[in-house]
């Protein structure tokens, strides 16, 4: 008979790296909101992008020495268009935090499983179980919701650009499910940010932030994005991907906590209102996707 500590062992390990890394990930606009005078968002993306890239390209040469270049490569050409759709979320993130609150952001990001799902029925052909049918007309009438709250005050364009967050994520999810299952995570992302820099820069230029919020952005760039890359990525060899899939629900619901401690950003009621439906759809229909999946490899 086995023992079962050092399995339990490995999953609390697991556990540790998921929250550490969606601590890093909920970060990204506390990161924003402590810029002294934020530049234009391009300007963001591009600093955040080159720390992305070294930290990640470090972290890569520790893991595989001389065969650093060569997992690289190994992406292949979808890999490269895979990488492409996240560096579109990179852009997205950045340019709605900067014309909207945090929670809208976070909450808009965090439709990704659902938009994933609908863009599976519509180019794989994929069932869509009738509890995600039920989260997605939640969710979208949270949606409806926020947006109707966006025209009434502000943020309207940082919810339209929010969303291109789940679309780019979903049209990773299909390329990957269409062309031979998952891209390696880290070099992926590092592809990502090397496509983002050459697109943000002619529209950062000239520069304008200041050392200090240049710096912030820099280490934004190796904290949130590289850090919980890396992180999600060592979660993944102790936890099965529905779980951590679970886990970034933490990111939906820290980001906007830091900037409220932090700032006193706070969302409308009518806002809170419809983020706290989508989250209620989507950690629902999560739990239930893992109890049948549970139920499945029970059986």
């Amino acid at each position: 008979m086995t023992d079962p500590a050092p399995d339990r062992t490995l999953r609390r390990r697991g556990l540790i790296l998921a929250v550490l890394a969606n601590l890093c990930f909920s970060s990204g606009g506390f990161w924003i909101r402590t810029l002294d005078a934020p530049p234009d968002g391009f300007e963001i993306v591009f600093w955040r992008s080159l720390s992305l890239t070294v930290a990640l390209f470090v972290v890569l040469c520790a893991w595989h020495r001389q065969r650093v270049v060569a997992k690289i490569l190994a992406v292949g050409p979808w890999g490269v268009v895979s990488a492409a759709c996240l560096a579109s979320t990179f852009f997205a993130f950045i340019l709605s935090v900067t014309r909207t609150t945090v929670a809208n952001t976070t909450v808009v990001m965090s439709l990704a499983p659902l938009f994933g799902a609908i863009a599976g029925l519509l180019f794989l052909g994929e069932r869509v179980a009738p509890r995600t049918w039920v989260a997605i007309g939640v969710a979208a009438t949270g949606l409806t919701a926020m947006v109707l709250d966006s025209l009434s005050g502000e943020g309207f364009l940082g919810i339209l650009f929010a969303l291109g967050v789940p679309l780019g994520l979903a049209a990773n999810v299909v390329i990957n499910r269409r062309h031979g299952g998952s891209t390696d995570m880290v070099p992926t992302v590092l592809i990502a940010g090397l496509i983002s820099l050459p697109l943000a820069l002619p529209f950062a230029l000239p520069f304008e932030a200041s050392p200090r919020d240049a710096a912030i952005v820099l280490v934004m760039g190796t904290v949130q994005l590289a850090g919980g890359c890396v992180l999600i990525t060592l979660a993944m060899r102790y936890l099965p991907a529905v779980e951590v899939g679970l886990f970034t629900l933490l990111e939906t619901v820290l980001g906007p906590v830091w900037v409220w401690l932090a700032y006193g950003e706070q969302p409308t009621a009518m806002a809170l209102s419809g983020g706290a439906l989508i989250f209620g759809a989507l950690l629902l229909n999560s739990l239930l996707g893992r109890g049948r999946d549970a139920g499945s490899r029970a059986g």
